[in-house]
């Protein structure tokens, strides 16, 4: 086992060593082989099946292939992401314990009153992995066959239309007061606790418009009960066949975009955080995962830990602004 560990670790050197040099990567010195030497733990904040969940799982398989050990999920879930980080930031900063953050991390710091963990001074990041969006239905029976329909009637009669989403202070429950805000627009939005029970009241005309991903809507959108109107973002409109996103379909400044990306603690040696850096570029390029991953709806993406760094802050300012303007309560 140790020999084929270290022939594919050699293997994974020299592929490594090629891509950095033709990119002008770091370059991949020969003290970094050393690297993975044993299994790599990857702590989720989130229960087993969710898109980052399966994302991640996909990922680590091919990483493990690549580097020649074993990346292990392990799924932590818990408010705000803080089991997932304290379990992280545990163990030894040593390039063998990860996490995975993601937009609902930016979205926790301004909506929890004490979060255990600061995301942009506790880890560092190694690479985004994948984008994926959201996008609003309607009843395919109904009146609003266009998110401009739906939008006129809420202008025309304040209050009088529903937008139902998941739990509040969710990515899709942000979405809807983000089309809130910026459309102008005066509808309630209800908060339901799981997806088929927003589904089931769109159905009964409760609620006139749902927002969440299309993979939790796939059902209702495969038999054409559900008309997509608008995606919250182009990863969405893209895979839902030419839907307009909700700034072509008359918002400007509106997007919606959820991400995955890899972290490790501050404190990891660089010399790791570079290897696995390559190694995700490779892996996030490969055909056969991008398939895979395009059919859950997911746009899979490996880039610098400076544009990553950039996406986090950024959406902590935008669900900062937003969490304040529409008076959610903290956690």
């Amino acid at each position: 086992m140790a020999g084929k560990a270290q022939v594919m670790g050699a293997l994974a050197l020299a592929a490594l060593t090629a891509i950095a040099t033709e990119v002008a990567w770091p370059p991949v010195t020969d003290a970094q082989v050393k690297y993975p030497e044993r299994p790599v733990r990857i702590i989720v904040p989130a229960a087993a099946g969710g898109i980052p969940d399966v994302t991640i799982r996909l990922v680590g398989d091919k990483l493990g292939a690549k580097l020649g050990q074993r990346f292990v999920v392990e799924n932590v879930p818990g408010a705000g992401g803080a089991a997932a980080a304290r379990t992280t930031l545990a163990a030894p900063a040593d390039g063998y314990t990860l996490t995975l953050l993601t937009n609902a991390t930016a979205i926790s710091v301004p909506l929890f009153k004490h979060l255990s963990f600061d995301p942009l001074k506790d880890f560092v990041p190694v690479s985004s992995i994948g984008y994926f969006d959201g996008v609003f239905v309607t009843n395919a029976a109904s009146q609003y066959k266009t998110l401009g329909d739906f939008l006129a009637a809420a202008r025309a009669k304040p209050g009088a239309l529903n937008v139902g989403t998941i739990n509040v202070g969710s990515t899709q429950n942000l979405s809807a007061e983000l089309l809130k805000s910026l459309a102008g627009a005066n509808f309630v939005i209800i908060p339901f606790r799981t997806t088929p029970e927003a589904v089931t009241a769109l159905m009964r005309d409760d609620v006139q418009m749902v927002v969440d991903f299309p993979s939790a809507l796939k059902a209702g959108l495969t038999d054409h009960k559900l008309l997509p109107v608008a995606a919250t973002g182009p990863v969405s409109a893209r895979a839902l066949g030419g839907v307009p996103t909700v700034a072509e379909a008359g918002v400007p400044g509106y997007e919606v975009r959820s991400w995955s990306a890899l972290y490790a603690p501050a404190a990891t040696p660089k010399a790791d955080i570079d290897v696995l850096n390559a190694a995700l570029r490779l892996v996030l390029d490969d055909p056969d995962l991008r398939k895979r991953a395009a059919e859950l709806g997911i746009e899979t993406h490996a880039g610098t830990a400076a544009e990553i760094d950039a996406q986090l802050r950024g959406d902590i300012e935008k669900w900062s602004r937003l969490i304040e303007d529409a008076k959610i309560p903290k956690q």
